[in-house]
């Protein structure tokens, strides 16, 4: 039975209902259901409660994690073992999850795949906590968390493709990520995103028409996420395959594992983050040689943008980092052909060496990419950007700093973090450090560190230029 709360002033409209879960989730053990009814404001039900809410209000604006929680500070979530199998019950849920009483389908689907990675991260890979210490072994947890979602896909050429770029973008820019994505579409590409809004919402939506006008079935918007990053950038509901990773470079190599080609749209620091974790990993000399299609492109508009990445890439990594990316701008066909060709190199390179079309096992990720880094005041002054260094260690770093300004910005821990003790400071070498600040100026000045209608962005890092 549903029992519809009308929101009193002030308060947001709520729904109690008790659902059945459809899809993907079948029985759970009677450990992993009390675990997730844990009472207390950490472990898995706080996790659970704050994911699941994030789902239910897939639309918000808001890039503070806290805004949501303070929204519906009632809200709660219970997963229930019954003779017959789990029902999820929710209590003050986001009336804008409900038709009539009843929860959207695609809605009920998220839940299923949040309470699913949530329970498979805590119970299974706990036991694989002592050997999640090297780099074949963390890769390896990767692939166990992505086949426990059933979202590996053998027998399908390579076809995948990932798409990165901002939540806070122009209109003129989404607006092309949509003819990107329809491009893509009708030749019949599928769509992986961070399953947020703007540049991860377009590329989905264009692509849902073209496959329409294909008359293509079963595709694939495939939405990855992490705990920290999904309160501020909720699902958006195109997106069909949802997967949380526990955290922010098992959710990066992900990306890297199972997409075949990405293109990046114009974006803010995530962006850049994501820019350097893939430049980083073609850098590494075991990597040389390897096929990977990647490409720059945005309107005309975004060209500027377009520039001053460049500029900053071959300023910090050389001029040899460009051989791996190819920008286009404002040619949404151009870019469509162009990916196509490169996974004809993709699939024939799988071939000749045996790997899987569904998973990059022969990629090189070092392990530098993959420890998780936890950005504290510390750990941002402890950065070292300096050019003597390797150059996939140097992107290793500069990821890392991108990684910080990211939690500074919208992750519940790094916010916190910058109002007790300040902005973060980052430092290394001059040249370096005067192309960073010029960079993070830029984005600021377009709006690409806040969503349209929020208040004035206050830098939550400081750039020491000498």
């Amino acid at each position: 039975m549903n029992d519809t709360v009308t929101g009193a002033a002030g308060k947001a409209a709520t729904v109690s209902a008790r659902i059945s879960p459809i899809g993907g989730l079948d029985i759970l053990s009677r450990n992993e259901v009390v675990r997730l009814r844990g009472a207390s404001d950490s472990g898995l039900h706080a996790l659970l409660r704050r994911c699941a809410l994030a789902v239910l209000t897939s639309g918000s604006i808001s890039d503070d994690p806290r805004v949501v929680m303070e929204q519906y500070p009632d809200f709660d979530i219970q997963v229930l073992q019954q003779d017959r199998g789990i029902k999820i019950e929710l209590s003050h849920a986001p009336a804008q999850a409900f038709v009539d009483g009843q929860i959207i389908r695609g809605v009920n689907e998220l839940l299923v795949a949040v309470v699913r990675d949530i329970v498979y991260v805590a119970t299974q890979l706990e036991t694989m906590k002592g050997g999640l210490e090297g780099s074949a072994a963390l890769t390896q947890a990767v692939f166990e968390i992505l086949r426990n979602a059933r979202i590996l896909k053998p027998n399908i050429d390579p076809s995948l493709v990932v798409c990165w770029g901002g939540h806070s973008i122009s209109r003129e820019e989404y607006d092309y990520t949509k003819l990107v994505g329809y491009q893509l579409g009708l030749r019949g590409m599928d769509i992986c995103t961070g399953c947020g809004p703007g540049a991860m919402k377009g590329p989905m939506k264009g692509a849902t028409i073209a496959h329409a006008k294909q008359r293509r079935r079963h595709n694939r918007y495939v939405g990855i996420t992490e705990p920290g990053i999904i309160a501020a950038e909720s699902p958006n509901p195109i997106v069909n395959h949802l997967v949380i990773m526990p955290d922010i470079e098992k959710r990066l190599e992900a990306f890297v594992r199972m997409g075949h080609g990405i293109i990046v749209f114009p974006g803010g620091v995530g962006t850049a983050e994501e820019i350097l974790y893939l430049l980083g990993i073609l850098l590494h000399p075991d990597n040389a040689g390897t096929p990977f299609p990647l490409i720059f492109t945005g309107p005309r508009q975004s060209a500027e943008y377009f520039e001053q990445i460049d500029r900053f890439l071959r300023l910090a990594l050389g001029d040899q980092v460009a051989r791996h990316y190819r920008i286009i701008v404002d040619d949404p066909a151009v870019v469509a052909r162009t990916m196509v060709k490169g996974l004809d190199k993709v699939r024939q390179n799988r071939l000749d060496t045996r790997d899987a079309f569904f998973f990059n096992w022969a990629l090189q990720v070092p392990l530098a990419f993959q420890t998780p880094f936890r950005p504290t005041h510390e750990a941002m002054r402890a950065l070292q950007i300096r050019r003597d260094r390797p150059l996939h260690e140097l992107a290793a770093d500069l990821r890392r700093a991108f990684s910080g300004i990211v939690a500074g910005n919208v992750k519940e821990e790094g916010v916190l973090a910058i109002e007790q003790r300040g902005p973060f400071e980052i430092d290394g070498d001059a040249d370096i450090m005067r192309a960073l600040d010029e960079l993070l100026q830029g984005f600021v000045a377009q709006h690409r560190m806040k969503l349209p209608g929020g208040s004035a962005y206050v830098p939550c890092y400081r750039v020491c230029t000498g």
